[in-house]
């Protein structure tokens, strides 16, 4: 029977194979204060965990992304997401009612 192409792998966020990257990330020295060089601020969320602020293309970006470590270095790896100032401005919209449901939940 052949395989099916579409199969999902496990999902875990321990590990991250790392291929789909788009190029190397400079390495980060801080830990919940931004850092900044030139074109791209960024901020260590902990456990590999970066907020940076990105131009690609002409356009800005919110990229929130786990990076992995390969030969010293940290590399961007595929668990992210990367919002348009669009979709920045909209989180930030509801994030009182997110904070509310965390007060009431958590």
């Amino acid at each position: 029977m052949p395989k099916n192409k579409h199969s999902k792998k496990s999902d875990t966020s321990d590990s991250d194979s790392g291929p789909e990257d788009r190029g190397p990330a400079k390495k980060q020295k801080t830990q919940g204060k931004a850092s900044g060089d030139g074109d791209e601020t960024s901020w260590d969320l902990g456990k590999n965990r970066f907020v940076k602020l990105t131009e690609f293309k002409g356009k800005w970006y919110v990229n929130i992304r786990e990076f992995y470590n390969a030969d010293g270095e940290l590399r961007p790896g595929k668990k992210g997401i990367m919002l348009t100032m669009e979709q920045w401005h909209k989180f930030k919209e509801v994030m009182p009612d997110l904070e509310a449901a965390i007060k009431r939940n958590v």
